[in-house]
């Protein structure tokens, strides 16, 4: 089990109601289902169209958290 930050943008941060929150999970998927569990249908919505990156690399729901690990959860956007 790892402890460490979920960071929110743009619309994940909106949906979440905050910008930052912390996890203890063993997996990137185990902490995602976890806030999920805690949040209303239009956070869910958001999570399933979102990247998902850890300590900044991009990487899958499967993958094993360290601590102090930092979540960024990127929503799709628009712009350049």
């Amino acid at each position: 089990m790892a402890r460490g930050t979920i960071r929110y943008w743009a619309a994940a941060r909106a949906a979440a109601g905050t910008s930052e929150e912390p996890f203890d999970a063993g997996t990137l998927g185990e902490a995602l289902d976890d806030v999920r569990s805690r949040r209303g249908p239009e956070f869910s919505r958001v999570l399933s169209h979102s990247s998902f990156l850890v300590d900044g690399l991009r990487t899958r729901v499967e993958a094993t958290l360290q601590d102090d690990a930092v979540i960024e959860v990127l929503p799709p956007f628009a712009g350049g």
